[in-house]
């Protein structure tokens, strides 16, 4: 096993990543996994601030190296420069899923307040309707707008980033932002 505090020249590093590229060889990816994955886990435990992500991280990444060890051109960078952007776009991809995982959560906890079937709305259940006017009314006016647009108009988050001019990232931060909000609401006032 590498000693991590030991300086690595480019040329061992090289040497291992061609090794395992054409031979598959599992002692020099071994020395790759031993160099890279201290290095990759900290990147991921700054980014992604958990144990468990961060060591998905480092086996996303080094895996990734192993199968596509192939693909490393010499002459257009660094063996850790070809690391390090394979760690940087797999720590993307697991933010967005788990961005997305979140989104989904908050959604699901707040989708029954929104979800009134029509017979409820003909007979006229005006307390619920005021109820949730009552909590949307105190969201920020851009958050409000969104959860609005979403929910109660049945907009996709393109249609309404369309509509009100916005990036599409933006939407996804204000719902999120707003059912959260209204998520803390619910449950100071209804435990």
């Amino acid at each position: 096993m590498q000693d991590p505090k030991q300086d690595i020249s480019e040329e061992t590093l090289r040497h291992w990543l061609v090794a395992v590229a054409n031979n598959r060889d599992k002692a020099a990816f071994r020395a790759l996994f031993d160099h890279f994955g201290p290095k990759v886990r900290s990147f991921g435990l700054s980014r992604l601030s958990q144990q468990g992500l961060a060591m998905d991280l480092v086996q996303e990444t080094l895996t990734t190296v192993w199968t596509k060890a192939h693909l490393f051109d010499t002459d257009r960078g660094s063996v850790s420069t070809w690391v390090y952007a394979i760690m940087r776009n797999q720590c993307f991809d697991m933010l967005r899923r788990v961005q997305h995982n979140r989104e989904d959560a908050f959604g699901d906890d707040i989708w029954p307040l929104f979800d009134v079937d029509t017979h409820t709305a003909e007979v006229g259940d005006h307390k619920l309707d005021a109820l949730l006017n009552q909590y949307l009314s105190r969201l920020p006016k851009l958050q409000r707008e969104v959860v609005q647009g979403i929910y109660l108009q049945e907009l996709s988050q393109q249609e309404l980033a369309d509509r009100l001019g916005v990036p599409l990232g933006t939407i996804k931060s204000r719902l999120r932002l707003g059912l959260e909000k209204l998520k803390s609401l619910l449950e100071k006032h209804h435990d």
